[in-house]
């Protein structure tokens, strides 16, 4: 007896239409769960105890769900058959076909070159089982409509080296729509793409994104790429990590109704409205996340209410009424503060639920690593895991902007080779720089590489801000933000100009510990500074030389609270320049925003100091003098070791206060000496 027949017509829509898939973490094991054949009677996956039914909806909700365009909602492929697609070639033919389908993914369907699959109207795709994926392929929707997407994985169609997504032959989207319209996508997962993991785009319309993962990609979501104002979309509870930009970006929309998301880890900005769109976000969580709500354009109306945002900074902007989502369908919103646990749980398709506990990772460039990317290889580490996990870089320029996430801890980073120079992490954003929604990104936002995560170790690599600073003007341009406490530096390179190592805390009363063990850093403006304790052990510390006769910069602007007796420390280190003969000043007091708790401290002993060190060795910054600095030195050799007025010396005796182990405290790094 065939399903539909079994089930009756109207249970059969439902059933063929969007197959229910239950999370893992309430699922039996996968083989005890055999998928459908055409003409059976089995359900692909099996509803389990407990499992909460609002999670795995028998039909789509939101805007999907509406009428329109001749259509009474979203269905997919309910009145075709059922095939399964065992191969990419099936997977193309059926999704191509002129007919309706319901489209069974088993296991892993892995193309050898990206491929963008064409997508006819009146589809269902449905991974069924476990570990049901689809890799280095996406796929295309022109014109079409009632497409259903469940249950299933799109991963891996990234372009090693190419993170902005500006190769020529980089479109490898996850899914991208054009001027398509009643598509439901539900418990997807989408990762590690080579542009964007869904672009929704020239006036698609009644579309509801629900229940899905976002992760591990520069542009997440984007929609418009029209100068109407048409789209209507739902976007609720879908986990939005470790991305960079389109969180969503939603572009001339005419209602985007964005409620129960969980936005994790989130490089540049949270979700934007941009143009003439008309979008509510309500109920939704934001951790990590820089400007988290931005409404671009004076045209542009967001209404912001009911969010929860945690460790965020930026624009959180509110304007506008937009529109009424009850005006249109009804919907049951969950409290803001439970959407990280309720999403973590329920999003994204069936998969195995074994922990993940590999703690080695490679990142190549060449195809041979387990990623292509070095942002991609930290989002795979699980968020909140206290396993001490290791990424090893191949020998490769990695062109990316770099976070190492607060919840990511004991994570060490390491180039394949004992030569920094082999594995270089680059990027050029200037403090400066304006952000395209306003503002400037600042000297955090500017940074190479930010280490938010404790017991993060990184060794025999390079960590460069390319910003050109001959063409484009001086600014602040970070290579490396330290903010998190027992963070190792072992045989790195830290290259720039102004300002190329901050040593920084999580706020003005807070602490951190930074060890910088034969490391190599250039700069030429306070390029060592920061409120954070950080000591260079054997460290070679090169000032660059600016050209002038008379001042080539300051090597350290510490700006320590004083309440804290330890701010930098530079040990058995080398002073090198190739500046003029006493242009370069050891360094000056930072007093950050006029902070009146500030007392900035550093102390350099046991090193050799250049020619290049000025006679008058510490000098004064923003109306403070140099003396109202806590700065000493002790037993330092070489031309630019003066001890005079201007050159304070510790004594035998207090010296002894002031080495790696004062500094560090508690906590012995290895190969602290």
């Amino acid at each position: 007896m065939s399903l539909r027949r079994l089930l009756g017509a109207a249970t059969a829509v439902v059933m063929l239409g969007s197959l229910t898939a239950f999370p893992a973490a309430h699922a039996g094991p996968a083989e005890a769960r055999p998928g459908p054949q055409a003409g059976t009677t089995a359900s692909p996956i099996s509803p389990a105890e407990g499992t909460p039914e609002a999670m795995w909806k028998q039909t789509p909700d939101g805007f999907a769900s509406l009428p329109g365009y001749g259509l009474a909602g979203t269905t997919g492929g309910q009145s075709g058959r059922i095939v399964t697609a065992s191969t990419v070639q099936e997977l193309k033919d059926y999704a191509a076909a002129s007919e309706p389908l319901v489209i069974f993914i088993r296991g892993t369907l892995r193309a050898t070159d990206y491929l963008k699959i064409p997508v006819a109207a009146n589809k269902s795709f449905i991974g069924v089982g476990a570990g049901a994926e689809v890799v280095n392929a996406g796929f295309k929707l022109i014109n079409v409509s009632n497409v259903i997407f469940r249950n299933f994985t799109v991963r891996d169609a990234y372009i090693p080296g190419d993170w902005d997504g500006k190769s020529p032959e980089n479109d490898r989207d996850g899914i991208q729509l054009d001027t398509t319209h009643h598509v439901w996508v539900d418990h997807m997962k989408f990762e590690r793409m080579g542009d964007g993991l869904i672009d929704t785009r020239k006036d698609s319309d009644l579309i509801t994104y629900s229940w899905n993962v976002f992760a591990d990609n520069n542009k997440a979501l984007g929609v418009g790429w029209t100068a109407n104002a048409v789209t209507r979309m739902t976007i609720h509870h879908n986990w939005i990590r470790n991305t960079t930009q389109r969180n969503f970006s939603l572009d001339n929309t005419a209602a985007a109704h964005v409620y129960n998301n969980f936005l994790q880890d989130i490089g540049q900005y949270g979700m934007m409205g941009r143009n003439a769109a008309k979008v509510v976000l309500e109920g939704n969580s934001f951790t990590a996340v820089q400007d988290p709500v931005v409404a671009k354009d004076p045209a542009t109306e967001v209404v912001n209410r009911d969010n929860v945002f945690n460790g965020t900074r930026g624009r959180k902007d509110n304007v506008g009424a937009a529109f009424d989502p009850t005006q249109f369908y009804a919907y049951q919103k969950d409290d803001a503060a439970r959407v990280p646990e309720i999403v973590a749980a329920g999003a994204g398709p069936l998969e195995e639920s074994a922990p993940n506990s590999t703690t080695e990772i490679t990142v190549a460039l060449d195809g041979t690593g387990d990623f292509g990317s070095l942002q991609a290889a930290i989002g795979s580490v699980p968020s909140g895991s206290n396993l001490p996990r290791t990424i090893t870089v191949k020998p490769g320029t990695y062109r990316e902007s770099v976070n190492v996430w607060a919840d990511r801890p004991n994570l060490t980073i390491q180039g394949a080779t004992a030569n920094p120079a082999d594995v270089v992490v680059t990027y050029d954003l200037p403090a400066n720089g304006v952000k395209f929604f306003g503002g400037t990104w600042g000297a955090g936002g500017s940074a190479t590489l930010n280490v938010l995560a404790e017991g993060t170790t990184v060794r025999n690599l390079t960590v460069e801000n390319a910003y050109d600073e001959a063409t484009n003007g001086g600014s602040q341009a970070l290579a490396v933000r330290s903010v998190a406490d027992r963070v190792t530096f072992d045989g790195t390179r830290f290259l720039g100009n102004q300002d190329t190592y901050l040593a920084d805390t999580t706020g003005r009363d807070a602490t951190a510990r930074t060890y910088l063990k034969n490391c190599y850093i250039e700069g030429d403006v306070d390029f060592i500074y920061g409120r954070g304790t950080a000591v260079l052990d054997g460290c070679t510390i090169h000032s660059l030389d600016r050209g002038s006769a008379t001042n080539n910069g300051y090597i350290v602007a510490p700006s320590t609270k004083d309440s804290n007796p330890y701010g930098i420390l530079i040990v058995d280190s080398t002073l090198t320049s190739d500046a003029a003969p006493g242009t370069v000043s050891l360094g000056r007091p930072w007093f950050a925003s006029s902070d009146p708790n500030a007392h900035p401290m550093a102390v350099i002993h046991d090193s050799v100091l250049g020619s290049h060190i000025a006679v008058q060795g510490w000098s004064d910054m923003s109306g403070h003098s140099w003396t109202e600095g806590r700065f000493a030195e002790f037993n330092n050799s070489g031309p630019g070791a003066y001890v005079n007025e201007f050159h304070p010396q510790l004594t035998p005796e207090d010296a002894l206060k002031f080495t790696k182990e004062a500094f560090l405290g508690n906590w012995t790094p290895a190969g602290r000496g």
